[in-house]
């Protein structure tokens, strides 16, 4: 869910955090670098005076956040102001900056939102206010928005995952005068907003707003027509984004969504709309249709995670032509039946604008891949995933007609592909993939190899991200191969993982890949989750890692139960290993149901 975790900043679904989560980073928070010298918070001129700078300075030139803060301190901010916000700043481990504010998950209490709020006088040029991710400020909003009048120019504001309450939601409402100027405002995944309190912002948002952000506010039916009645007072709209809100469509009360459709049709300048996730039914579909064909401007158009349109898309699909610059349309998990997509199949023609189309993870798409390909001008196509479509072997060969136009490739959980990859690999153009996903696939060894020839020719030149992750069926000599091979210069993010109930050694390839490894200076994450790596190769890898400031993901839990279990009886394992035709299974039962619980991959879309 694209929308819904861009808008979120993190990983997951939830909001909460345990209290010893919440406490723990309090206190390392308080042991930042320019908190551990005492009295370094009272006496501003300590390094000044012995020449020894403090944690987290650097020599000759003081802390980092003043001497960056000095240089952006404009007319009308007072120097020593600058410097109060330029220490409060560093605390939390952020940079100061005169015209954007980032303190998105900084563990921000109510004292702390207090004290920004007296900085704020001292920002007379900020115009991006991101307070995100602060859970502990929920029912204190009001400390901060009555000192917004100080930034009146503030363009950006993002309260996103902050638990706001409605006297939170009250307070911004009766602020929002003080910044004319405002023109994104995110209250996403705060659930409060929903329920009655979005009534409190009606009539107070000013119609130079372009972006609104409602992301999982658990909005209802009559938040929907609330929103309605917002949406027609702002002509400038550009973005609107109420993705995760599965109440917003109550059979009991259908009314409310059918304001805000119609309402839409007043808002001229709208070029994304996002439903993520709204319960949408098929009875939605007819005002959001006709409000569609009324809006032009629209390029993005999000449905998906909506099971309940299942059967109905025609209701849509007779109105997109008319959105004759629609860019995006993303149908993806919505149950679509075989009515639905041959729907879909008759509009394509008309969509002449059209570079991405999602309709993964609906089964039915893997019968009508060939219909839905010739339907679109393949050669403005740049994402097609077609991951859990159920995809045989016809369905396969027509999409390698699309490849070579494609950014982005993803036949995840499709288990035709193995044995059949150089098909897809084949139809590649040099230095335009720029993402593979070959999630759980079934790839054989001589796959990897066909993959390792195509990296070597420069075909994957460009390519960023690789995932070749729940396939262990692959044998050793189909890693060493690809790591051999080089031409991955661009690659950014790789993911080798098996499977949560499997696992499996690495030696035997691994040190191709710590080879490989100067020939990625981009990259960024490795994941290795479930195998088995020994210490010194461990060491290696983690090093070589470390130097880039590159994530490695593993099980350190599995791999030092192995070598835990090596140290106990090396004598007893050796003796076993010469009686058995194969290595020992060290498998530590506590990990391996860890892992299925914590590491599960797709729940949503796997097949």
């Amino acid at each position: 869910m694209e929308s819904a975790d861009g808008s979120r900043g993190r990983e997951g679904g939830s909001q909460r955090r345990s209290a010893l989560n919440v406490i723990m980073n309090q206190i390392r928070r308080k042991r930042a670098p320019s908190d551990r010298r005492p009295l370094g918070r009272f006496l501003s001129r300590t390094s000044e005076r012995t020449g020894i700078p403090e944690d987290g300075e650097v020599e000759g030139g003081g802390a980092r956040g003043q001497s960056t803060g000095v240089a952006a301190c404009t007319e009308g901010e007072s120097p020593l102001g600058w410097g109060r916000l330029c220490a409060f700043v560093h605390r939390l481990g952020k940079k100061a900056d005169s015209r954007s504010l980032h303190l998105g998950h900084c563990d921000l209490t109510a004292t702390d939102l207090l004290e920004l709020a007296t900085l704020l006088q001292f920002l007379p040029q900020l115009e991006e206010l991101d307070v995100s991710w602060n859970e502990l400020i929920g029912g204190s909003l009001a400390a901060l928005t009555s000192h917004l009048q100080h930034v009146g120019n503030i363009r950006k504001l993002r309260l996103c995952g902050c638990r706001l309450s409605v006297i939170d939601v009250t307070a911004l409402g009766e602020t929002l005068t003080c910044i004319p100027l405002l023109e994104i405002l995110d209250l996403s995944w705060n659930g409060a907003v929903g329920g009655g309190a979005l009534q409190c912002l009606l009539g107070k948002l000013h119609p130079l707003l372009r972006e609104l952000h409602l992301v999982a506010c658990q909005l209802t039916a009559a938040d929907a027509a609330v929103l309605g009645g917002m949406v027609a007072a702002l002509p400038r709209l550009c973005v609107l984004d109420v993705s995760c809100n599965p109440q917003l469509t109550q059979e009991v009360d259908a009314g409310g969504f059918r304001a805000l459709a119609a309402s839409l049709s007043h808002a001229a300048s709208l070029t994304t709309l996002r439903l993520q996730g709204c319960g949408l039914m098929a009875d939605s579909l007819d005002e959001l249709g006709a409000s569609l064909r009324c809006l032009p401007s629209v390029r993005e158009l999000n449905l998906s995670c909506n099971r309940r349109l299942a059967g109905g898309l025609s209701r849509l699909t007779c109105h997109l032509s008319h959105v004759a610059h629609l860019e995006s349309l993303d149908l993806h998990l919505c149950c679509l039946t075989p009515g639905d997509l041959d729907a879909l199949i008759q509009v394509l023609p008309a969509l002449t604008a059209l570079t991405e189309l999602d309709v993964s993870s609906n089964k039915e798409t893997g019968g009508v891949v060939l219909p839905l390909v010739s339907a679109l001008t393949v050669t403005q196509m740049r994402r097609l995933p077609l991951n859990c479509c159920a995809l045989n072997e016809e369905s396969f060969t027509a999409l390698a007609l699309a490849v070579p136009y494609l950014r982005s490739v993803d036949v995840s959980w499709c288990k035709v592909i193995g044995g059949r990859l150089p098909l897809l690999l084949d139809a590649l153009q040099p230095s335009v993939i720029l993402e593979l996903r070959l999630n759980s696939c079934e790839l054989t060894t001589d796959d990897l190899r066909h993959l390792a020839a195509v990296c070597r020719r420069g075909c994957l030149s460009s390519l960023r991200l690789l995932d070749l992750s729940y396939n262990g069926s692959v044998g050793d000599g189909g890693w060493s191969a690809l790591f051999t091979a080089g031409g991955l210069g661009s690659l950014e993010d790789v993911d080798l993982s098996l499977r949560p109930s499997a696992s499996g050694p690495c030696s035997a390839w691994l040190p191709a890949l710590l080879r490989a490894l100067p020939g990625m200076p981009a990259l960024a994450r490795l994941a290795m989750k479930r195998w088995i790596v020994g210490s010194q190769e461990r060491q290696q890898l983690s090093h070589s890692l470390r130097r880039r400031d590159a994530l490695l993901e593993w099980d350190p839990d599995l791999k030092d139960a192995a070598h835990s279990l090596n140290q106990e009886n090396p004598e007893e394992i050796q003796s076993e290993d010469c009686r058995t035709a194969g290595p020992p299974l060290f498998v530590d039962v506590s990990v391996v149901t860890s892992s299925v619980l914590s590491e599960s991959k797709c729940l949503s879309t796997t097949p």
